[in-house]
């Protein structure tokens, strides 16, 4: 049923330098996801599968792949009133500069969100991977008469320092936060009452639903710039403020270790998040692609996207992005290939053999473990790309090491012979 009285608001992040640099060029919720998907869809696709379809974005930094994905894709009825709007940074008479954090650019857009005259807000971030319906969040909201309400993971202690730690009473009201403790004596006094031993912590998800008139006294009311570290705590001090047990899968695609983990976990026999979901899809722009094409290769839990060819390789534990390109004797282990943007044709074949530079995609006899391959990159023949595991993070010319994965940045040449 839709949620005509509900508003999502979901925030496009900031510069994304954890997600570099595959941030490089893009906004973080537009880095690309699962093959065929970017980050942006799940946040969309939970609240279009929950009936919530007025719906506003707010960008910021290098946002123009996110908008013309978001208006490529995100198209309503002309007879409903849903609605997929962006809101960019702008400059006004009294503000000149970049949103300062997920409070301040959901303050600046108030009188927006205020026209719309919905009853409830609901505040999500565009770089989650997880599966959640809406309609049950708002519907616990309302029952207990919340003016705000946090969506609430349970975690176990060495988790606690990436997130903000709820404690509740037994009614599940939240009685007291703090934003990423670090000491164990911070932690003290945080178990929640309804925890297990394994998980006794209730982290937030940064996932929120606010009555409108409620958010915006506070946010007029209360100095800060960020819900975590300023209005979640002013708010639990004067509000009814309370959390929704979530204890499905979620994972924050905050850094290249955790978008790395989170691909490459849907190649298991029973992946941890399910794309398969007839009644639940995960919505993306259509593409109009043929079948992808796979001649005399060995494959092991791969998944493949639209539009490939792959010929004489062997592929263990990949994703494989839209028209991906993998040339015979190519091996890929734990692999996450984004695919390209285009076709090369025959002209562009030729001026590559003129210039002496690769074809897009994997050249032939590459070997290729544990690493990240961005969009149109370019890797020749006999190429060696190997785990740095335990190393130091560093930053080259052609390529990025984060957490001992190799990430190659969108549009890279590695030359033929290359070892990294």
């Amino acid at each position: 049923m839709p949620q005509k009285d509900v508003l999502a608001v979901v925030l496009g992040g900031g510069r994304g330098t954890r997600l570099y640099p595959l941030t490089k060029l893009r906004a973080k919720p537009a880095v690309p996801l699962a093959g065929k998907y970017r980050l942006i869809d799940i946040p969309l696709s939970n609240c279009i599968n929950s009936g919530i379809t007025r719906i506003f974005i707010l960008t910021q930094f290098l946002s123009a792949s996110l908008h013309r994905h978001v208006y490529q894709t995100y198209k309503f009825d002309v007879f409903s009133d849903g609605f997929v709007e962006i809101l960019p940074a702008e400059q006004t008479l009294t503000r000149a500069d970049w949103y300062q954090g997920t409070a301040d650019a959901v303050r600046r857009q108030l009188h927006r969100f205020l026209s719309r005259a919905p009853e409830d807000v609901l505040i999500l971030a565009g770089d989650h991977l997880y599966r959640m319906d809406y309609q049950e969040f708002i519907a616990f909201h309302r029952e207990k008469r919340a003016d705000a309400t946090i969506a609430a993971l349970p975690i176990p202690e060495e988790d606690a320092p990436r997130y903000g730690i709820l404690k509740t009473d037994g009614d599940g009201r939240i009685v007291e936060f703090r934003e990423k403790p670090q000491t164990p004596q911070e932690l003290e006094g945080l178990q929640s009452p309804t925890g297990d031993s394994a998980r006794p912590y209730l982290a937030s998800m940064g996932i929120y639903v606010f009555r409108l008139d409620l958010m915006t006294r506070l946010l007029e009311e209360t100095p800060g710039d960020d819900f975590g570290r300023e209005i979640i705590p002013a708010a639990i001090q004067s509000l009814r403020v309370y959390a929704f047990p979530f204890d499905g899968y979620w994972e924050d695609i905050g850094t290249i270790a955790a978008f790395y983990k989170a691909n490459l976990a849907l190649t298991q026999p029973n992946p941890p998040f399910d794309f398969y979901d007839p009644a639940r899809p995960i919505y993306t722009r259509p593409r109009f692609l043929p079948a992808s094409r796979v001649d005399g290769c060995r494959l092991e839990r791969v998944v493949l996207a639209d539009g490939c060819w792959l010929y004489d390789a062997e592929l263990e534990e990949c994703v494989i992005g839209l028209r991906s390109i993998v040339r015979p004797g190519a091996h890929l282990r734990q692999v996450v290939l984004l695919g390209a943007d285009y076709y090369e044709d025959a002209v562009q074949k030729t001026e590559n053999r003129r210039l002496g530079r690769p074809h897009v995609g994997i050249g032939s006899n590459t070997i290729i473990e544990r690493a990240i391959i961005d969009k149109n990159a370019r890797i020749g023949q006999g190429v060696i790309i190997r785990s740095h595991e335990g190393e130091p993070d560093r930053e080259e010319e052609n390529y990025v090491i984060r957490d001992g994965i190799v990430v190659i940045p969108k549009n890279a040449v590695i030359p033929d012979g290359t070892t990294i």
